[in-house]
């Protein structure tokens, strides 16, 4: 019975976006993609959410304190211009994060977004976490979050597990919370996704 069901669950991961990857870009492109985030420091976990079963299938967080990163473990968003290290995403601009979500908000999974404002210390910590984690094992991307998360001041209550979903709905019971929703009723994956963002 176990076997069945993680295979499910692993293939269901694969197929939103929560795949094992390996590109380490130089630290060159990182450099000179680098964004300077001037707006207040932001923490924003994003959870794509099956449009079917409600079930969660993939977790990312968007740390803006002096930059703009992505920690978008075992993620299969990947694009010639968005350099990369252990998961992290960098040169998340404004444009960068509105194609990250359309490449994975489609006809079968939409895309939550829960933003905290959170102090400078805070999102710096938050960098320093998600740059030293590495790459992250495939359907590993909420436990690695979460682990992260509860590791930032104002956040330890966060318990650490494997649930998209789950660490989700932890987050709207907290103090702060801006919940959005993002739709698209497109079909393919989050490589045809950014195949249509090229275009």
């Amino acid at each position: 019975m176990f076997k069945p069901f993680l295979a499910l669950i692993l293939s269901a991961a694969m197929l939103a976006g929560c795949a094992e990857k390996g590109k380490e870009s130089p630290p060159e492109a990182i450099a000179a993609a680098v964004y300077l985030h001037n707006g207040p420091p932001k923490l924003t976990l994003f959870t794509m959410v099956n449009n079917r079963s409600g079930s969660g299938a993939h977790t990312a967080l968007l740390v803006q304190g002096t930059q703009s990163v992505m920690f978008d473990p075992a993620g299969s968003f990947e694009h010639p211009r968005v350099p990369e290290r252990g998961d992290v995403l960098y040169g998340m601009s404004p444009g960068w994060v509105a194609s990250y979500k359309s490449a994975h908000a489609r006809d079968t999974f939409h895309v939550v977004s829960q933003e905290f404002v959170v102090t400078p210390a805070q999102a710096a910590r938050a960098m320093q976490l998600v740059e030293a984690r590495g790459a992250v094992p495939g359907a590993q991307c909420a436990l690695a979050t979460s682990a992260i998360l509860r590791q930032i001041p104002g956040f330890e209550t966060v318990e650490q597990g494997y649930y998209p979903l789950r660490l989700m709905e932890q987050l709207e019971q907290m103090p702060g919370v801006k919940t959005s929703r993002y739709y698209e009723d497109d079909a393919g994956n989050v490589q045809d996704g950014i195949k249509a963002l090229a275009q």
